[in-house]
């Protein structure tokens, strides 16, 4: 049993998060180390002269951020610090699953038959330089002066020159972090942001620093001051409701993000998967900062999650730069993806996918509306998800647990939380990701938790 005890007079309100926070302080400082034991909830209660509950809810959340571990019938241990962060989705589905974690856009045998066809087509006239060709510039002519085309769709006018085919928003925004923030130097972002923002972050030696947010998410005021020391060289920001919380940008605190990152001398990477899913868009930041943002843009998310191939827009102080970053790390996009998405906005079909899409998921969140009736979240009418708070009294990762168990996949809102400090307790709930049948159960079991007396999990042995 450990010698370390936490100091009850150090307590605050919840009282639970700050003794999970006296926790992790000492294991930081190493007066706990991996494999040491601490005492059970009731020992622990009855010394700090709180209830049992409170230390239970300690431990979950010091189990949420994968500081200690309970075994069954030996005790609760301090474990080895977690190297690799876990995704918000289940890995792999299985047919018992309702996935509700993983963002997807509404898909069904359509999407598949499209894709037939089009392998179809490109098997009786494929260009030979499709197949055989190694130089970008060459091979991607005709794609870029489409690519600008499309981006018109999305609100950017582009030079054709300017445009970098890509292989999706991830291999994107990934050559735009390394053109815009050399290692070791700082990128903001949002407090509550992109889930593969902090693993990318480590793995290119970039720091990030969390920014505070609100019903539009990040505030210019809270940019300001993140950038007062000089450090941070970029941002990176979601202004569209494809980010976790689900918010949209106004007009004015777009103009506002824009003014400060001048101010301060950022570059931006602006990540926009949806793309011209959004009927009513509005201006992106490439629009209104074109100087210094490098915008990313994707198909996997409008059209098809097989299409994976997008565009990358770079103004012209950063060309050689992400010319250079893009031939390391991916030489070019994959041809043959690129010539479809090529050919199906040529003839229009991209965009009647896109049509076809905002119809789906227009249903899918009137079903959900009904469903959440008078239970508080954000969504967007065309958006894949909703965001929905918990509330004081309900652990994210107990609740996730429960939902799990009964037969419900859900991503929690701690795997989009950018630095220690932030707590989201919410859920982000894709409402594409399966059928309307499934989702209508999975939203169900949702409402009846929220409904439920907040219980631990007991496991069956």
């Amino acid at each position: 049993m450990t010698k370390w005890h936490p100091d009850a007079s150090a307590l605050s309100r919840p009282v639970y998060l700050s003794l999970a926070d006296q926790v992790q302080r000492a294991i930081t400082a190493g007066r706990l180390v991996v494999g040491e034991q601490l005492p059970t909830h009731r020992q622990l209660a009855d010394e700090l002269g709180i209830s049992v509950q409170t230390v239970s809810r300690a431990y979950e959340e010091l189990i949420r951020r994968g500081l200690i571990s309970g075994e069954t019938g030996r005790g609760t241990f301090i474990r080895a610090a977690q190297t690799e962060v876990d995704p918000p989705y289940i890995p792999q589905r299985t047919d018992e699953v309702i996935d509700l974690s993983i963002l997807k856009p509404v898909c069904e045998p359509l999407h598949v038959e499209a894709m037939r066809q089009a392998l179809a087509e490109l098997s009786a006239n494929l260009p030979p330089a499709v197949v055989l060709s190694f130089r970008p510039n060459t091979l991607f002519a005709r794609h870029r002066a489409t690519a600008v085309s499309w981006l018109r769709h999305c609100g950017v006018e582009a030079a054709a020159a300017n445009v970098t085919l890509t292989n999706g928003a991830t291999a994107g925004m990934t050559i735009a972090l390394m053109a815009a923030a050399p290692p070791g130097s700082t990128v903001v972002t949002e407090e509550v942001g992109h889930h593969t923002l902090l693993p990318l972050a480590s793995y290119l030696g970039i720091k990030l620093r969390g920014v505070a947010i609100d019903e539009e998410g990040i505030r210019p005021d809270s940019l300001d001051a993140a950038c007062r020391d000089g450090a941070a060289k970029a941002l990176f920001v979601m202004p569209n409701p494809i980010n976790a919380t689900a918010t949209q940008m106004g007009h004015a605190r777009r103009a506002d993000i824009a003014r400060v990152a001048r101010h301060h001398n950022l570059s931006i990477v602006e990540n926009d998967p949806l793309g011209p899913l959004l009927t009513e868009r509005l201006p992106p930041l490439a629009a209104l900062a074109p100087e210094r943002t490098l915008y990313v843009t994707s198909f996997t998310k409008s059209v098809m999650p097989g299409l994976r191939t997008g565009y990358l827009v770079v103004p012209d102080r950063l060309l050689a730069a992400v010319a250079n970053r893009h031939l390391v790390t991916n030489w070019i996009a994959t041809p043959i993806v690129a010539e479809i998405a090529t050919r199906w906005v040529e003839s229009g079909f991209a965009m009647e996918m896109v049509d076809w899409q905002r119809k789906a998921l227009r249903r899918r969140h009137e079903l959900a509306a009904q469903i959440l009736k008078g239970i508080p979240h954000r969504s967007h009418p065309e958006g894949l998800h909703l965001w929905l708070p918990l509330g004081e009294g309900r652990p994210e990762a107990t609740f996730v647990s429960h939902a799990r168990l009964q037969g419900v996949a859900l991503a929690p809102g701690s795997a989009f939380a950018i630095g220690p400090g932030t707590r989201p307790d919410a859920l982000r709930v894709s409402i594409g990701s399966t059928t309307e049948a499934e989702l209508h159960a999975g939203l169900g079991v949702i409402v009846n938790l929220l409904n439920s007396d907040p219980e631990p999990v007991l496991l069956a042995m």
